[in-house]
């Protein structure tokens, strides 16, 4: 059987942590920011994990780690 391929977008986004979960940055952080609220701002900075509901395919796009 021959190798899997990387999904290259997805492994530009993902990491995984220590504990194997997949962690991802927070969207809707790249403009129009004049009309959302510092609050939403500031907690848009912070990463955060995948879903349980996707991270069946986010592991299969990234097979071998990343």
């Amino acid at each position: 059987m021959p190798k899997m391929k990387t999904h290259r977008g997805a492994a530009k986004r993902i990491k995984r942590t220590a504990g194997g979960k997949l962690k991802r940055m927070k969207a809707f952080k790249s403009h129009i920011l004049t009309k959302k609220d510092r609050k939403r701002k500031r907690r848009l900075r912070k990463s955060d994990l995948v879903s349980s509901a996707d991270l069946k395919r986010m592991k299969r796009m990234l097979p071998y780690g990343s």
